[in-house]
């Protein structure tokens, strides 16, 4: 089974989100957590380790992730930016259907 992990800034919309759509198939565990101090679920050093396969819905993030937590990267872990802005709510349909056009295909 996968572990798929979920980052954004404050874990309040589109991780959350991703986490809840993709939750439902069997061949993943999946998660979510934040950047920000403030996140709903703050990521940790423990998450990226658990974590075969992160998407970061920005850019910013990926830098942020990159430059916190190299230490608990894994060489053979994929790290994916979908460049989602954000500009959604939680579980919003057009979020949905973006998030199984861009994080679909890296899940076959």
């Amino acid at each position: 089974m996968r572990k798929v992990l979920f980052v954004c800034g404050r874990n309040r919309l589109r991780s959350p989100t991703a986490e809840r759509v993709f939750s439902v198939r069997e061949d993943l565990e999946v998660l979510s957590a934040g950047l920000n101090h403030d996140a709903e679920e703050p990521l940790t050093g423990e998450l990226v380790e658990w974590a075969d396969l992160i998407f970061v819905m920005e850019k910013a993030h990926l830098n942020r992730l990159r430059s916190r937590f190299r230490p608990h990267m894994r060489g053979e872990q994929r790290v994916i930016c979908l460049d989602i802005p954000d500009d959604y709510d939680y579980m919003q349909p057009e979020l949905v259907e973006l998030l199984h056009a861009k994080v679909g295909r890296h899940l076959v």
